[in-house]
């Protein structure tokens, strides 16, 4: 638990794309809390335009039961987005998602044990209507990835089309394959191609771990393992390792739009006459995922991608003139803000508390936060705190407005958690 916001730091600022210390919201072992969760937690807030966002337990006969909805009212009005779930979660309120509304997106998942969410999009204008629904991620995340109001892209995972894939459950799996969706005039597209670097990084990792004797061993298996059956669990247990590792490696290429990487790495990795099966299975696969449900399919190579600069809005209107940065009036209104983000989620996990840190100690963050109300940067001011700034890159707000519109913003929030 963390105690309310306090009020903003404030100082203008512009920032390029390229200095920016991002924390990527779709990023490997981030915590992933969700709002409700088998009954526990609760959140609701009312919009500017008059429509209410509300999460929490399902109550029956007046006691909360061990389930979660998601419901959206206005004007005596109610619309059920979930009656009943076993997680219900806001991944952004307020958020311009290039829809032609700011909207409210909710993850459910409906059972306990189903691995998948749905991601549900919709309008907060009166009244609110469902704008968009995509399933097969275990989880989504939408930031304003560069920061300067471009777009925001929606992260998640192919989750559904690898589950079983090969018979091999998805638990068995690092990760699924990351896809990264944007809508550009209002039409759904994969724009996966465009963040190659983030692929390479996770290639880089699985390349680190394995060996000489890992891939010449598996190259001299029938790739299914089934045969011949190895001399010993250990020695399957390995197989199986290097096996998930390679599907892996060329998962990130092909969904990173580098197909005749992904079967080059392949041929150089699998068995030669199992690779044109598996090379099949994983086109299947790819085009019955989350491909499967976009409108078009970005081309863009990294080099094509223009650097720009982010604006990074830091004061409310109502507040005076900074005297350390003279500036005309015209220039001051344009960098300020009406609102500043309001909190929808912060929590930490206990195992990230400092073994230093005191019962209920109240700690200062700073935070850059972004149009989608993510945060993409943070530092502790005062005693460093590692742990607190990992659990910030999961927090989640409604951003800050200026003259209608989300942007992003520095905000420093006193937080205190009690355990």
């Amino acid at each position: 638990m963390t105690s309310p916001p306090t009020t903003g730091h404030v100082r203008a600022a512009i920032c390029s794309i390229a200095l920016c210390s991002l924390l990527c919201a779709a990023a490997a072992g981030q915590s992933r809390f969700v709002i409700c969760d088998k009954g526990f937690g609760s959140f609701e807030s009312a919009f500017n335009s008059g429509v209410s966002v509300s999460v929490g337990p399902v109550k029956k006969a007046g006691f909360a039961a061990r389930a979660c909805q998601a419901k959206l009212t206005w004007e005596n009005q109610t619309l059920q987005v979930s009656p009943e779930a076993s997680q219900a979660d806001i991944d952004v309120m307020g958020a311009d998602m290039g829809l032609g509304s700011l909207v409210v997106a909710f993850q459910i998942k409906k059972q306990e044990d189903d691995p998948l969410m749905n991601y549900e999009i919709y309008s907060l204008s009166k009244p609110p209507k469902l704008l968009r629904t995509i399933t097969g991620g275990d989880f989504f995340s939408a930031a304003d990835t560069r920061l300067d109001g471009s777009g925001i892209e929606i992260w998640t995972t192919d989750a559904g089309a690898f589950d079983r894939f090969d018979k091999l459950p998805l638990q068995l799996f690092d990760f699924a394959p990351t896809v990264v969706l944007r809508f550009e005039q209002r039409r759904l597209v994969d724009v996966s191609s465009d963040f190659q670097s983030h692929f390479d990084s996770q290639i880089a990792n699985l390349r680190s771990q394995l060996t000489v004797q890992q891939l010449g061993d598996f190259k001299k298996s029938d790739g299914i393992l089934a045969s011949p059956i190895p001399s010993s669990k250990e020695e399957l247990a390995d197989l199986l390792a290097t096996k998930i590792k390679i599907l892996e490696i060329v998962g990130c290429y092909l969904y990173s739009g580098r197909d005749q990487e992904a079967w080059n790495s392949l041929a150089a990795m699998w068995p030669p006459a199992d690779a044109g099966r598996v090379r099949a299975a994983l086109l299947k696969a790819h085009s019955l995922g989350l491909r499967s449900q976009v409108d078009a399919v970005s081309h863009k190579t990294p080099s094509l991608v223009k650097i720009k600069h982010a604006y990074i809005f830091e004061r409310l209107r109502s507040e005076g003139q900074d005297s350390a940065r003279p500036q005309s009036q015209a220039e001051l209104r344009a960098f300020q803000l009406d609102s500043f983000p309001k909190t929808i989620l912060m929590r930490r996990e206990v195992r990230h508390v400092s073994a230093n840190a005191s019962l209920n100690e109240e700690q200062n963050i700073e935070m850059v936060i972004d149009a989608a109300g993510k945060v993409r940067s943070a530092k502790v001011l005062g005693t460093p705190d590692e742990g607190l700034v990992n659990a910030a890159s999961g927090w989640k707000f409604i951003p800050a407005f200026q003259d209608g519109h989300p942007v992003a913003c520095v905000w420093m929030q006193s937080v205190k958690f009690f355990y």
